[in-house]
């Protein structure tokens, strides 16, 4: 007689398999596996390169930006310079040399943006260099600035690696340009205490005035070529251009700004406030620009904008209004 008390085998519940999570989610049979493989990856590839690249694409164009530290009798210019190259490199993140597999790889707003910055401050402290920052042109270079040229210099697209250059580690721009930054605040310190030269005079002012305007002139001459050739509304060379001029003409007011300080004297001395304001006008509006998509628009023929045009137009009246202060400080020698 079966005693009740004792489960039969066929009473007891039958283990059920364990339904592995991938399976779960991709399914058994191959088609399905492949089609929801392929949704899941794309899904992935835009949060990753889409969303999280976006929120690590930054173009940071405030005009008030102001620096944070700088000796109370040193050049203005310079504290603005250092700022700028500490603000992109270390408060932000050098962007230009991020590799491919980053989420940025496909964001080039940013990259072009810095690469403006740069430019505008490497060639600011190159006419620092060879003009304010020696007593006379056959003087000799300070030992700081000709450091930081040196170093502003570098290619802004290196990464810990560059196979260009070495099978083994290099050093990564962004240092680079932190040593750079060590050089000019240093020689902005000696000029604070009367060990460094920083000339104040109308004639050094006048060729550093050139220099950056010429500077700027070659940007609006990309610009002419570029808007010569047909292109379609919207392309991939045309923002390119517009963030890189956007970056080194939010430099050049930046550092034209605080220069405007350094030389207050010698511009109100010439009567030049007015035009001189004008001028920083110009470049502040040129570099204000934010337009959602940067369009290529057909000029006069096309009912959409140019944006080019417009940033091209702001900044060839600063390149005048910079061209009529250094011919009246050239005059007045």
């Amino acid at each position: 007689m079966p005693n009740d008390a004792i489960a039969s085998p066929s009473s007891l519940p039958v283990p059920q398999p364990r339904r592995r999570v991938a399976r779960a989610i991709l399914g058994k049979k191959p088609a399905t596996v492949a089609l929801r493989g392929s949704v899941i990856l794309a899904v992935l590839f835009a949060g990753y390169f889409g969303v999280v690249g976006n929120l690590m694409n930054r173009v940071d164009a405030n005009p008030d930006f102001a620096p944070t530290e700088a000796p109370e009798a040193g050049s203005a210019a310079v504290a603005m310079a250092a700022a700028l190259i500490r603000r992109e490199t270390v408060d932000h993140r050098w962007s230009v040399n991020d590799p491919a597999f980053f989420p940025t790889a496909f964001h080039d707003n940013m990259p072009n943006f810095q690469n403006g910055v740069l430019r505008g401050v490497s060639r600011f402290v190159m006419a620092l260099e060879s003009q304010i920052g020696r007593t006379r042109g056959s003087s000799a270079i300070d030992a700081n600035l000709g450091r930081a040229v040196g170093l502003l210099q570098y290619p802004s697209d290196v990464w810990m690696f560059d196979f260009r250059q070495s099978m083994f580690p290099v050093s990564p721009s962004d240092q680079q340009y932190r040593a750079a930054l060590e050089a000019l605040e240093a020689y902005n310190a000696r000029v604070a205490q009367g060990g460094a030269v920083f000339e104040r005079r109308t004639d050094t002012f006048a060729l550093t005035l050139q220099a950056m305007a010429a500077e700027l002139g070659a940007r609006t001459a990309e610009v002419d070529e570029h808007l010569r050739r047909e292109s379609f509304i919207i392309d991939g060379r045309t923002d390119d251009i517009f963030y890189f001029n956007k970056g080194q003409v939010y430099a050049s007011y930046l550092l034209l700004r605080e220069m405007g300080r350094d030389f207050e004297a010698v511009i109100s001395q010439q009567g030049l406030t007015g035009v001189y304001d004008q001028a920083l006008d110009s470049l502040r509006t040129a570099a204000s620009q934010r337009p959602l998509v940067v369009l290529n628009a057909a000029g006069d023929d096309s009912i959409f904008a140019n944006h080019l045009y417009l940033q091209g137009f702001y900044i060839k009246r600063a390149i005048l209004q910079l061209d009529e202060v250094s011919r009246v400080l050239s005059v007045s020698r």
